[in-house]
């Protein structure tokens, strides 16, 4: 079972058939659709999971330049979702025949109503619901995952949103990957060194909206003493409400460094044969936001 394009559909003069050249198994056949945007522009961006009649996946995949998608299946009933970012998720339905072509069509999507963005206004990190988590490998070996345990921040909110600002402090000794030794040596002078950089910083006062629920957040993180520029490809999540009533919004970011950015070197831990963390970082922001009372 694989996914494969469908390819330019303007080419249909030469290619009658966009199927001839296609490889099906005699006990399968193939799934197809176009997703278009309301104005009928195709969507290249969209996301389809193909689940059989007990629920269980079978393919996944996305469009192609021109909104198209195909997939080889077996035989049988299926549902479709599609998803695109901005746009309401679409659901259906498709029954594929043995060396049959199913095809659901074209496919439109509505642009969905964006959440609603908070209130202008200082808001504040509620750290009981929030996490700053990060991934790294070690050198040939397997991944590290690790969070930092303190943290505070602010939020000020602009009347027009992409003037709003945040600064973020996390402290740099609660670096936690679950093992003390480890710990102690991402505390040391050979990565973090806590003792002359106890923070690290992040300040931010331009948010560009990317459609939907994405924003860039850029703003400068100083880190073991060095500043330099960050994006963090942010989703946001919307508002709610707490175990108390209190209104709160929600944030998801992510954002890649490098170790050599900032001046946290390895080729002298590698000379002494020490397995350390590899030059890419990748950090992942869950955060929520309450007033700041």
């Amino acid at each position: 079972m694989f996914g494969r394009w469908l390819g330019n559909r303007t080419n249909r003069a030469q290619r009658p058939n966009p199927l001839a050249d296609m490889v099906v198994p005699p006990s399968a056949g193939m799934l197809s659709c176009r997703v278009l945007d309301p104005v009928n522009e195709p969507i290249r961006t969209a996301e389809l999971v193909v689940n059989d009649a007990m629920g269980r996946q079978v393919v996944t995949g996305g469009t192609d330049p021109f909104g198209s998608f195909m997939a080889t299946v077996p035989a049988g009933d299926y549902k479709l979702a599609v998803t695109a970012d901005g746009y309401t998720p679409f659901h259906g339905n498709a029954s594929v025949g043995e060396s049959g072509h199913a095809s659901v069509g074209d496919v439109m999507l509505q642009v969905a109503q964006p959440p609603q963005l908070p209130d202008a206004g200082d808001w504040e990190i509620e750290p009981m619901h929030s996490s700053i988590a990060f991934t790294a490998r070690h050198i040939g070996l397997a991944r590290i995952h690790g969070r930092f345990n303190t943290f505070a921040g602010v939020l000020r909110v602009a009347e027009r949103v992409e003037q709003s600002a945040m600064h973020v402090v996390i402290d740099a000794a609660s670096i936690d990957t679950n093992v003390q030794m480890r710990d102690d040596h991402l505390r040391s002078a050979d990565f973090l060194d806590v003792g002359r950089f106890p923070t690290l910083e992040f300040y931010s006062d331009k948010f560009t909206h990317k459609g939907g629920s994405r924003w860039a957040i850029t703003g400068a993180l100083s880190l073991h003493g060095v500043t330099r520029t960050v994006t963090l490809d942010a989703e946001y999540l919307g508002l709610g409400n707490g175990m108390e009533g209190e209104t709160r919004a929600a944030c998801r970011a992510t954002a890649e460094l490098h170790r050599d950015d900032f001046t946290i070197s390895w080729q002298t831990m590698l000379a002494r044969g020490i397995a350390a963390v590899g030059t890419s970082v990748k950090i992942e922001l869950d955060i929520q936001v309450v007033p700041k009372g």
